[in-house]
């Protein structure tokens, strides 16, 4: 891992809280290539903070637009010289051809296993979202190396709750399921509410607006 996620003494390593940057394109204006480049710019950003983790997650690129796009941004991480690992959502594919850092899974039925991953592309680093505790559970015995669990304070479209958060208590008993395997609160994190859930077991959190809000106010 890219830095210290256990706990010692019963306190967490606050200052070394893993971050998780997730992609949208979406978020920004401007044309396709436009939108692009700032993902790209974006990289180099978070690899100059020492975000961990960037998933490339524009599901809608073609298989090869979405290969340039990985490659520039390691290309982009690389040269800010960080320790930042770039993968790439469910694309195996696109992972190896592009020779990003790893791959992110979902728990759901029928989706490619981390051992089935490495198997094809030996050396990958791999990320799993989970949605309940019995998923964290079946995915710690999998070495993964996080575990993004959520959404622990709701998810919100358009100012409304479509899916109703876990709260602190629900993230608590996902970390306790992890069995000290790395879990990432993923799902209405802020930067104010971000030490609560280290304090509950986390080893860090995950989101798209949370970075980008924290570029703005930087």
């Amino acid at each position: 891992m890219p830095r210290k996620y256990h706990r010692q003494g019963g306190q967490p390593y606050t200052e070394s809280m893993l971050r998780y940057a997730i992609t949208d394109r979406s978020l920004y204006g401007g044309s396709s290539t436009y939108r692009l480049d700032s993902l790209v710019d974006e990289a180099r950003r978070r690899a100059a903070e020492g975000v961990d983790f960037i998933q490339v997650r524009e599901k809608d690129l073609e298989a090869g637009e979405l290969t340039a796009l990985v490659r520039r941004m390691l290309e982009a991480v690389r040269e800010a010289e960080g320790r930042t690992r770039v993968l790439v959502n469910s694309r195996l594919d696109v992972a190896a051809a592009a020779g990003a850092d790893g791959v992110h899974l979902t728990g759901a039925a029928g989706e490619l296993r981390p051992e089935q991953v490495r198997r094809v592309y030996s050396g990958t680093m791999v990320s799993v979202s989970c949605h309940s505790v019995a998923e964290v559970a079946q995915a710690s015995g999998w070495g993964v190396e996080a575990i993004l669990f959520g959404p622990v304070f709701g998810k919100v479209v358009d100012g409304v709750e479509v899916v109703p958060g876990v709260g602190l208590a629900g993230l608590r008993e996902a970390c306790e399921a992890a069995g000290g395997g790395p879990v990432l609160a993923l799902g209405g994190v802020s930067l104010e509410r971000a030490p609560e859930c280290v304090a509950v077991g986390a080893a860090g959190v995950a989101g798209i607006r949370l970075f980008q809000v924290r570029a703005s106010q930087g």
